[in-house]
């Protein structure tokens, strides 16, 4: 019987390959994904034998990496887990598959998500909702949520997502892996198919915090290809984990402990702040004041970019087609046909916002909040060198428990949309589980470019609890 290497994280999955070569590794994940996806529906295209694995060489060894299906792979079908991107099979590679292929990762498979990014569960994809590995019944969050259920079921050693509201960090946090969303610009974003456009951001979902700072170091740096991408220089995050945050001082604003936050979160979390605080950091709190309107900002700026970045999708350039007769039929049919209903509220908010008579009083108010909310993420790194909150309000919910109420669906993402509002990098770590053994995850937010910062801290946090050795079960057997 073969050697089963899937359990590997990433760096030792490298390490792996180089000893019993990259084939061995890369039929480990292939077996255990044809085995669990069943179950699961977190990869929506996955096959061992179209993949060359590689010659192991490069910092990433031939090593198999899931992708969000909102990411161009060249010559797979892309579809944004959308009917109307069916058939879709762009011609190039996204910088971010280029700059995994030049490292020698190899592209396994792609990861079922939200519709077109659009969700807190995984439950909107065209191709059925996504389960989460540590109760069948739950969602894994969304919208990358496939990426997180995969890497937490080791059907990846690591995976892409992108993050507009929180869609790296809540699945991570739902499903007991790391999830960092990077700095607005600290990742091209060319070949990612447009959700938000002034939000969006490509980030690593991984098994720990060392295999995301190994993924930063091949994934971040500046793309002419995309006129948001900072030309900053860009460290080697591995030399940020130093095992201690000694000096560092962690900002915690209180009014993110308010009512509605779990208790068994709660208590987590409070439980990370005395860690740091023993481990040599200095608490401090702070103030952001304006972070309450995120939620109710966030759905007016970001769905007036949805609705307009998902006007070129019409049955004419890309995917599906549904005849009509005549050019207007035709685009009503293919519209109708192929975007799921949480698309249609979304493009039908997004272009109620935009509209004459109300730009002025939902689009422009909302983008004048959002500058106060940066403001205030400024004035707290004034104090502090990073914020520390709950990612999640509550645990894992129950698949079907807030599809019919979607402003209950958008609260999921209270604590993590305010980081995608200031552009700041954020990050959850797994510091711990309820009493009926989900996933929990703590946020830190660092300032612009400082994602060695949160990284050194949520390091510390990982190292100190040890919850890696706990893994999911399946039909009562560890998965």
């Amino acid at each position: 019987m073969a050697a089963d290497y899937s359990k590997l994280s990433l760096k030792e999955a490298v390490a792996a390959a180089r000893e019993a070569g990259p084939d061995a590794i890369l039929q480990s994940v292939a077996e255990r994904s044809a085995r669990l996806n069943p179950k699961l529906n977190a990869l929506l295209r996955f096959d061992a034998k179209r993949v060359s694995a590689g010659s192991g060489a490069g910092v990433l060894g031939g090593v198999p990496i899931a992708v969000k299906d909102n990411i161009c792979v060249d010559g797979w079908e892309t579809t944004c887990a959308s009917k109307i991107l069916q058939g879709h099979v762009p011609p190039y590679d996204a910088t971010v598959i280029e700059k995994i292929k030049a490292a020698g990762g190899v592209i396994f498979g792609q990861a079922n998500m939200d519709e077109f990014a659009f969700g807190s569960s995984s439950e909107t994809s065209a191709w059925g909702p996504v389960r989460n590995p540590w109760d069948l019944e739950r969602v894994p969050g969304g919208s990358s949520g496939g990426s997180a259920a995969a890497v937490a079921a080791d059907m990846a050693f690591a995976a892409l997502g992108s993050d507009t509201g929180g869609s790296i960090r809540q699945p991570a946090a739902f499903c007991g892996v790391v999830g960092l969303k990077p700095t607005y610009g600290r990742i091209s974003r060319y070949g990612l198919i447009a959700f938000g456009s002034s939000f969006d951001q490509i980030g690593p979902i991984t098994k720990t915090v060392e295999d995301s700072a190994l993924l930063m170091n091949v994934l971040a740096g500046h793309d002419p290809k995309d006129s948001t991408s900072a030309p900053q220089a860009v460290p080697d995050y591995t030399r940020a984990l130093v095992g201690n945050v000694k000096g560092l001082k962690v900002g915690v604003p209180e009014d993110f402990f308010a009512a509605g936050l779990d208790p068994e979160i709660e208590k987590s979390v409070r439980t990370s702040i005395k860690l740091l605080e023993n481990a040599g950091a200095q608490i401090v709190p702070v103030a952001l004041p304006h972070a309450k309107y995120s939620v109710a900002v966030y759905y007016i700026v970001a769905v007036a970019e949805a609705s307009s970045n998902l006007g070129r999708f019409d049955g004419v350039r890309f995917g599906r087609r549904v005849q009509g007769a005549d050019l207007i039929e035709m685009y009503k049919k293919t519209r109708s046909d192929g975007f799921g209903a949480e698309a249609k509220r979304r493009i039908l908010l997004g272009t109620f916002v935009l509209s004459a008579g109300y730009y002025d009083a939902y689009y422009l108010q909302g983008q004048k909040v959002r500058t106060l909310i940066r403001q205030d993420f400024s004035t707290a790194f004034e104090k502090a060198d990073l914020i520390l909150s709950p990612t999640t309000p509550t645990p894992p919910f129950k698949i079907g428990e807030k599809l019919t109420d979607p402003l209950a669906m958008y609260l999921s993402d209270i604590f993590t949309i305010p980081a995608n509002l200031a552009g700041v990098p954020a990050l959850s770590v797994p510091c711990g589980f309820t009493a009926s053994g989900l996933p929990i995850g703590v946020q830190l937010m660092g300032r612009p470019f400082e994602e060695s910062v949160i990284l050194r801290a949520a390091h510390t946090i990982e190292q100190t609890l040890n919850l890696r050795a706990r893994k999911p079960m399946l039909e009562g057997a560890a998965v």
